[in-house]
């Protein structure tokens, strides 16, 4: 059986949540990383796009942000639309976290 790849690689990273915002931002110290946006219906968040700065693009950063974000929301009891491709590609190679899909 092959093992999956580490969600996440990097070290010293932080996701801030701007509720008012709808967006989840990734820092790796005092570095921004990227967002991911979303808007929210009662408890499901609507993920609609990843975004990461181009100069970090390409490194697993994206693949990160999308791990602790899933990881909030589950912790949150809330469920997930994957409007954002990369989140819908990240769910097909990381199918542990098709229980929060609404």
């Amino acid at each position: 059986m092959s093992q999956q790849p580490a969600k996440i690689v990097h070290e010293d990273l932080r996701l801030d949540h701007d509720e008012d915002r709808g967006r989840y931002s990734l820092w790796q110290g005092a570095t921004f990383i990227g967002f991911l946006e979303y808007t929210r219906h009662a408890d499901t968040l609507t993920l609609q796009h990843t975004i990461i700065s181009e100069a970090y693009s390409r490194r697993g950063y994206a693949r990160a942000l999308v791990t602790l974000v899933l990881d909030e929301v589950r912790a949150q009891g809330a469920r997930i639309v994957p409007e954002c491709s990369y989140v819908a590609g990240f769910l097909r190679r990381y199918p542990e976290y098709d229980d929060l899909l609404a």
